[in-house]
Formats: C-alpha cells, sequence, structure tokens
C-alpha cells in the first residue's frame, strides 16, 4: 500500500491543462476534494445557459425538465449507469437523506457506519435512527489497518442479525481509503444489508464507479468531474426505484424517479446542464494522463511530508488522487483544533488542506489535481516541519 512511498517521483505537468483553471497562482490549493475547481470550459459553458434563462425565462423552465433528462442521460453514460436509476442532485448531503428517508427502519434496527465516514453523513443516520428507534454502530477501522481484505472483514465482523443498513465511504474523505469495495458489497448484499454508498470522490476518479450491489449510491461531480458546483449524482438499485421518496412534492412527482427527485421548482438547474461538458473535457484530456498525473503528484505530497515534515503516512489506496498523514500525538485530536491549525496553514504558508481530529493525532489530507505543482507540497511541508515545532 506505502511500500512504495520513499520512491515516488512527481510526474510532468500535463501540457493540455495549461490555463484551464481559474485558480489564484499566489496560494497552493491542496484541497481540491473539497470543493473542487470548475475548469474554465465549464465556466463558460454554464455562463452561456445562465444568460440563455435571462432572455426568457418562461422558455427555459418550459423546456428544463427534458434538458435535465438528456443531461442526465449523457452523464449515466460517462458512469455506466442506466439513465433511469440514476437522478441528478445538489450534492451527497441531499442524496443521503434521500436514501435514508427511502429506506424503512423498524425500532432495533442497526445502521452501521465507520469512523472513516464523513461527519454529515453519520450525522444523517444518527437522525434518521433517532427518528425511528434505530441504533447506530459504528466500526473503528484503525488508520493503518492494511489492506481492503482487512477492512473487509473488520466491517463483517460487526454485523450481526440486527445490522439492516450499511453506511459506507466509497472513498473516505479524511484519509483516501476504499472501504466500500466489491468484495465488501456482494459480501453484504448476500447478508441481506441494504447498502448506502456514499460515493462523494469517485466520479472522474474511478472508471464505472457505481457499484452494482449497492442499492443506494451517491457521488457528487464537482470534485474530480469538472462540473460545477451543486451536481451530484444518486444511483438506486431497480428494485428501490418505485419506492424513492423525493425530499420535496413537486409538479414532476407523479412521473416518479428519477424525475420526482430532479425537480424542484425555481431553482438553478445550470449547473447540471453544464455537467456533460465536464465529463468531455475530461476524455479530451484522456482519463487514463489525468488520472496517472494526480495519483503521482499525491503520492509526491505524501512522500514529501513524510521526508521534511517528519509526519506518519497513512496506508494508501493505488490511484486515488489524495494522501493523508498522521500529525503528531496531540495535535488536531478534538474538532475545536481543526480550524485554528488550518488557518495558521493558510496566512503563514498561503496553502489550503483539509484536516480531521483523531484521537492520538488529527489527519492531514493532501489532494492532487492538474493545477498542482511539486513545489506547493515542499513548501507545505517545509513550512509545517518548522509551525508544528512551535
Amino acid at each position: 500500500m506505502i511500500e512504495d512511498l520513499w520512491t515516488v517521483e512527481p510526474p510532468a505537468p500535463l501540457p493540455a491543462a495549461d490555463g484551464l483553471f481559474g485558480v489564484s497562482p499566489d496560494a497552493a490549493h491542496l484541497n481540491h476534494g473539497s470543493f473542487g475547481a470548475v475548469p474554465v470550459p465549464v465556466q463558460r459553458a454554464q455562463q452561456r445557459l445562465r444568460a440563455e434563462h435571462e432572455l426568457d425565462p418562461d422558455g427555459f423552465f418550459a423546456d428544463l425538465p427534458a434538458r435535465v433528462g438528456a443531461a442526465r442521460t449523457r452523464i449515466a453514460a460517462d458512469l455506466a449507469v442506466d439513465p433511469d436509476r440514476l437522478a441528478l442532485v445538489s450534492n451527497v448531503t441531499e442524496a443521503v437523506a434521500i436514501a435514508l428517508d427511502t429506506i424503512p427502519f423498524a425500532p432495533g434496527d442497526r445502521i452501521l457506519v465507520t469512523d472513516h465516514g464523513y461527519g454529515v453523513v453519520t450525522r444523517a443516520a444518527e437522525r434518521r435512527a433517532a427518528e425511528t428507534g434505530a441504533e447506530v454502530v459504528e466500526v473503528e477501522l484503525p488508520l493503518d489497518t492494511p489492506d481492503e481484505q482487512a477492512v473487509r472483514e473488520a466491517v463483517l465482523a460487526a454485523v450481526d442479525e440486527r445490522v439492516t443498513v450499511a453506511v459506507l465511504d466509497q472513498i473516505t474523505s479524511p484519509t483516501a481509503r476504499l472501504i466500500a469495495g466489491p468484495g465488501l458489497l456482494a459480501d453484504l448484499r448476500e447478508r441481506g444489508v441494504t447498502t448506502v454508498v456514499d460515493g462523494a470522490h469517485a466520479p472522474g476518479m474511478l472508471p464505472a464507479p457505481v457499484d452494482p450491489n449497492a442499492d443506494f449510491w451517491f457521488g457528487n461531480l464537482h470534485k474530480w468531474a469538472f462540473a460545477p458546483r451543486g451536481t451530484g449524482v444518486l444511483a438506486v438499485r431497480p428494485e428501490w426505484v418505485d419506492r424513492v421518496r423525493p425530499l420535496t412534492f413537486s409538479w414532476e412527482h407523479d412521473r416518479g424517479f428519477p424525475w420526482n427527485v430532479e425537480w424542484r421548482g425555481t431553482c438553478d438547474y445550470t449547473g447540471w446542464l453544464a455537467a456533460p461538458a465536464g465529463f468531455e473535457l475530461l476524455r479530451e484530456l484522456g482519463p487514463e494522463a489525468v488520472a496517472a498525473h494526480n495519483a503521482a503528484l499525491a503520492g509526491y505530497g505524501q512522500r514529501v511530508l513524510a521526508e521534511r515534515a517528519g509526519l506518519s503516512p497513512l496506508p494508501a489506496t493505488p490511484g486515488v488522487w489524495m494522501r493523508s498523514v498522521r500529525l503528531p500525538a496531540g495535535c488536531v485530536e478534538a474538532e475545536q483544533d481543526v480550524k485554528p491549525l488550518r488557518d495558521e496553514v493558510w496566512q503563514r504558508l498561503g496553502t489550503r488542506i483539509a484536516i480531521r481530529p483523531w484521537a492520538g493525532g488529527g489527519v492531514l489530507r493532501v489532494s492532487a489535481q492538474l493545477y498542482n505543482r511539486p513545489r506547493e507540497y515542499e513548501r507545505l511541508a517545509d513550512g509545517l516541519a518548522d509551525l508544528l515545532k512551535g
């Protein structure tokens, strides 16, 4: 998993990516995994749609459901999923609410989550449990858990006859690890467990990211698929299609899924309509070239943080465009410690990073995108070495 860390070399920049992003060159944006950065051509596509919208608002809205459906069909092809079981949503926060509101729970049922899960998704599970009399059970996965098989065994060991639902990350946000792999999802399905998969980081990064064994799968397109923010997707297995409960009632309600989930009245849908342009740009750049560049650069970033700042590298899933390191014991072990360090790194080092509190020492995550350069990780590593001393 990390055995080749010390030999990772930085990749050469992709010439085709020059000028594609508008991020400030005066700062190091090493947190693409949180909010993304919309490529300039996709920004322009959305701007054209907004201009069209303002020329004739009534006409734009009259044709909008069909246009959203067409955009969904194009996106579904890029995700290798049936468009009739895919809906556009704003983000995974909305998607998990739809999934959990659709699943029936009885008092005493257990919802399985892991301690690597995204906080808001776990809190959504806790709220649903409180409403229905169910219970949330958290599986602890040590930060140094060595491989996918060990994760699989730990999750399955926590499944008993009361566990009816498992809410699992495909790629974890804080630790950049694969959790809901094909083997684990197949095992859970065999045991009759309904699976809710948070694939926030999968679209654009993983080929064919929608696992057919996932009952509910959702992902964001604004992170790695070059889409405008506020663009996500929710995929459901066929047996759930007619049971999906949308968060709001709309004029498209009687058409059923996915229309009843997508339509929410007077909203800005231009991000959804522009999202196929993000996938088109990814194809033009070459998905394999982008993947090779970003994975190598993330690995190099982890290497220099370990070598120069003395931080402990966490096991990495090959091919993922993020890497995490462990902060020293006593550093960022509670939520209130996150913002002060994150702000100090920004103010003193001009760098954006992600930090997650963890008992025994917090977790620092860096991302890699085409606009990043090796020197940005080097500057962060050198600065952290001094900052953490005093």
